[in-house]
């Protein structure tokens, strides 16, 4: 049974603390005969047992520099290994509590006596793997390092984004942002990409890689040893499926709408109110990507021009893209309300201040009645460019933001091609509000 009170502790200390106050020359001359009269002598220190787990409370009296009375107190655990007595110190009191300080006891206790282990060196182990950073402050302290490699700030917080979103603190599953980085394995580096592997293919492939630079730079800093486990070759490429086919298999699955519903299918989308729809019709007109509007700026955009300037930070090919808007896209930016604190095109609720990920898509469901993607009205264009039009190809894979194979188009089409193009997505733009064609329910039932 623990002999030990906070009771008893600062008892023992008040009377310390007295007993000094009042003097007593025997004792004095006992802690330290060659110092007596000096400020800082001790009486012989008071030693209290806790009765288990071979926790003390040490008592010290002395006077300040001012010559007044103090006294304090501390834990120690002593014990007995190969032959010889030792104490280790556990802290003062009452910075460590009575029972932290009986925890850390038993925990020690158990090291000698049953393990044979020296409790100070296991110490010194113990807060060496306590200073290891956490995934989140290896990321923090890694894009520090790194800074200058990013293209411009706004791809360092488009990184960092990445990893908060999905890996440091994701919905659904445990993150890795509390875990010290030397004990995440593979598993863990698993369940975080695992909700997003198939839904969000590239940017769950993009997260991967940057986990294990992470945990890479970890590894060299001493933080971890062994090997990465966010690396793909011989490791998670046998947990995961493969991205590259995945892609494919998705930009199969991305449903398209048939171009000649396009044009039935915008005039009811223009019926309906609010950004999502907006940003749809103006993701259409443009035959661009999601992500592409969803991050648009006002400063990309000149309306004076009737010009988009999409940078390469934000380009799937990692290549700037010139978009030519045609006469409708242009009135479509006008009529947007604007925000001086938000430089986005279209402001939403989602984090950043914009529309969420899934609000094209699931608007252009909505509309269509039909299980359709935002992407898929990229192959419609495609579609109507290449069966009903006379615009070359390499005009309409520009307008796509597709890199050409074949390597005699791709000199031939060096450059941008920018008039060509504008006169693509006016004649797109003309296709899209063509009132004539056969209606959504007429196709789908006729």
């Amino acid at each position: 049974m623990p002999k030990l009170s906070d009771k008893k502790l600062t008892g023992a200390i008040a009377k310390a603390k007295k007993e000094w106050a009042v003097g007593i020359p025997q004792a004095r001359a006992r802690a330290n005969p060659k110092r007596v009269g000096k400020d800082d002598i001790r009486i012989a220190r008071t030693r209290l047992s806790d009765g288990e787990a071979n926790l003390y409370f040490q008592v010290a009296a002395y006077s300040d520099k001012h010559g007044n009375a103090c006294a304090s107190g501390s834990f120690e655990f002593r014990f007995t290994l190969n032959g010889k007595t030792k104490s280790m110190g556990l802290g003062s009191y009452p910075d460590i509590s009575l029972a932290d300080a009986r925890k850390d006891a038993k925990r020690f206790y158990h090291e000698v006596t049953v393990n044979r282990k020296d409790p100070i060196a296991l110490r010194k182990e113990w807060e060496a793997e306590a200073a290891k950073p956490t995934f989140a402050e290896a990321v923090a302290d890694y894009l520090e390092i790194k800074t200058d490699e990013f293209k411009n700030e706004k791809h360092k917080a488009q990184w960092n984004s990445t990893l908060e979103t999905y890996v440091i603190d994701p919905q659904g599953v445990k993150g890795l942002g509390k875990m010290r980085v030397d004990l995440i394995d593979k598993e863990d580096v698993k369940r975080v990409l695992e909700p997003i592997w198939r839904t969000k293919t590239e940017t769950a492939s993009r997260t991967r890689g940057r986990i294990e630079a992470v945990l890479s730079w970890a590894t060299v800093m001493g933080y971890r040893s062994g090997d990465n486990p966010a690396r793909w070759a011989d490791n998670l490429e046998h947990m995961l499926p493969n991205p590259l086919k995945l892609k494919k298999a998705n930009e199969k699955h991305h449903a398209a709408l048939p171009y000649q519903e396009v044009a039935a299918f915008m005039s009811k989308l223009r019926e309906v109110d609010g950004t999502p729809a907006r940003a749809l019709e103006f993701s259409i007109l443009t035959a661009t990507r999601a992500a592409e509007v969803r991050f648009a700026v006002w400063s990309e955009v000149d309306l004076s021009e009737k010009l988009w300037v999409i940078p390469s930070v934000r380009m799937k090919k990692g290549k700037e893209q010139r978009i030519p808007l045609a006469d409708d896209v242009v009135e479509l930016l006008k009529a947007l309300p604007r925000d001086d604190s938000n430089d986005l095109v279209f402001i939403g609720g989602a984090r950043n201040g914009g529309i969420s990920e899934n609000a094209l898509t699931n608007t252009a469901k909505a509309v269509s009645g039909q299980n359709i993607t935002q992407h898929g009205f990229r192959s419609s264009f495609r579609d109507w460019a290449g069966e009903t039009t006379a615009h070359p190809r390499e005009v309409i894979e520009h307008a796509l933001a597709h890199g050409l194979k074949d390597k005699a188009e791709a000199a031939y089409a060096r450059g941008d091609l920018m008039a060509k193009r504008a006169r693509l997505m006016d004649d797109w733009a003309a296709y899209c509000r063509n009132e004539t064609v056969v209606s959504l329910r007429e196709v789908a039932h006729g």
